[in-house]
């Protein structure tokens, strides 16, 4: 598969090119249920379309995922990048014992919620505009681009207004404020998680979201 241009900067200037026509390595392993690695390798050969940009991301084409399920899963037809009866969760935590401590209680409670797991506050920017979630839980102290950071950037896309927040940080409130704040909407939780909480939340939004697309 060849299409040019190749670098991910010059293909968003291309007259054609939308921002949800993208997607990060991870997400696009999660909707071809694939290993990341296994992704790269189909980049690699080909197999599937994909820019890189100035800092050596790799941005995917979900065009080109459709494409490759349809000639390899023809039973799926075409992901669903956007299913109406699940709630979409995006949660950014760059602790990998405490995003496997989310991890063991999303399983637990058996909720119809699809959750995406990333590292870094940047991986979810490059993300989020192509997965829509409903939910966005995040911590705020993370290297490079922090949880503060990427909030402000979020509040300039109004795809994205209608995102539930959740911040769940070790900041004192002080800090915070003194940085600018949180957006308006935006719940604050202190750690430690306080679990109890929000399984009654998430369980609360995914009643709210059938209603709603009913």
């Amino acid at each position: 598969m060849s299409r040019e241009p190749k670098t991910f900067e010059a293909a968003i200037t291309a007259a054609d090119f939308s921002s949800d026509d993208y997607c990060g390595t991870s997400y696009a392993a999660k909707l071809l249920s694939l290993s990341v690695a296994t992704v790269q390798s189909l980049v690699e050969k080909g197999e599937i379309e994909a820019w890189k940009t100035l800092g050596g991301h790799r941005r995917i084409s979900l065009h080109s995922i459709n494409q490759y399920l349809a000639k390899n899963s023809p039973q799926l037809a075409r992901v669903d990048t956007d299913p109406k009866h699940r709630l979409r969760v995006l949660l950014v935590e760059d602790d990998e014992n405490t995003r496997e401590l989310y991890k063991s209680h999303f399983e637990d409670w058996d909720l119809p919620v699809d959750c995406t797991w990333m590292s870094s506050a940047l991986e979810a920017l490059m993300d989020i505009a192509s997965m829509q979630p409903d939910l966005l839980i995040t911590d705020l102290s993370m290297p490079g681009v922090d949880g503060i950071e990427m909030l402000k950037a979020l509040q300039r896309n109004q795809q994205l207004a209608a995102m539930q927040i959740i911040v769940i940080s070790g900041v004192p409130a002080q800090a915070i404020a003194d940085r600018g704040g949180l957006p308006e909407h935006a719940q604050l939780l202190q750690k430690p998680i306080n679990f109890d909480w929000l399984h009654g939340y998430v369980t609360a939004l995914v009643t709210a979201n059938r209603k709603w697309r009913s």
